[in-house]
């Protein structure tokens, strides 16, 4: 292995990865992915496809998941950036509900694991940024879920600067409360 850096987080199969960065007074060189490092440490599987979304400042998305199609996700900004949270959604996982956030950015090219199971959001720190992500499963249109943002049960600290303008879809804004999605699973 060497070539990342593997950190486990307090909510089990999550996981923050920084790679090994080659830099000289050309620039940097890095691997964003490869499979050999990535099944060593644990992340062994299969990702079908890459997604990029960019974002201004202030743009907060999600919480998102697949309900019957769930992914495996591994994401990372390529510019800017965001703080990347990840709530447990897996039945009967001792920690059912809880969140985890980690910054994401250019500077510090670390990339978050997220498996299936989980929701998923981020918020725009800066200025401008670039999201890219691999999943393990295609995306399903009508297998769309989510959960409010803004959840008083999960309470996830969002660090918004004083005076940030938040800008959420309207889909973002009428997802149900975690204690509405527990009770349909």
């Amino acid at each position: 292995m060497g070539k990342i850096k593997v950190e486990t987080c307090n909510i089990e199969g999550l996981k923050v990865i920084t790679p090994t960065v080659f830099g000289d007074n050309r620039g940097y060189f890095m691997e964003t992915y490869n499979f050999n490092d990535f099944k060593e440490a644990g992340i062994d599987m299969e990702f079908v496809q890459d997604n990029q979304s960019a974002s201004k400042k202030g743009v907060l998305r999600g919480l998102h998941f697949q309900v019957d199609y769930p992914q495996d996700k591994l994401v990372r900004v390529i510019r800017g950036e965001v703080y990347d949270v990840a709530v447990d959604m897996r039945a009967g996982s001792k920690t059912y509900g809880q969140w985890y956030g980690v910054r994401l950015s250019e500077e510090n090219k670390k990339m978050f694991f997220i498996p299936k199971n989980f929701a998923h959001g981020f918020l725009v720190l800066s200025d401008y940024a670039e999201f890219v992500y691999k999943c393990t499963d295609f995306y399903h249109p009508n297998d769309e879920g989510g959960i409010m943002w803004n959840d008083p049960e999960l309470n996830i600290d969002w660090p918004t600067e004083p005076g940030m303008e938040l800008t959420i879809s309207d889909k973002d804004t009428r997802w149900p409360s975690f204690n509405e999605i527990r009770k349909d699973r």
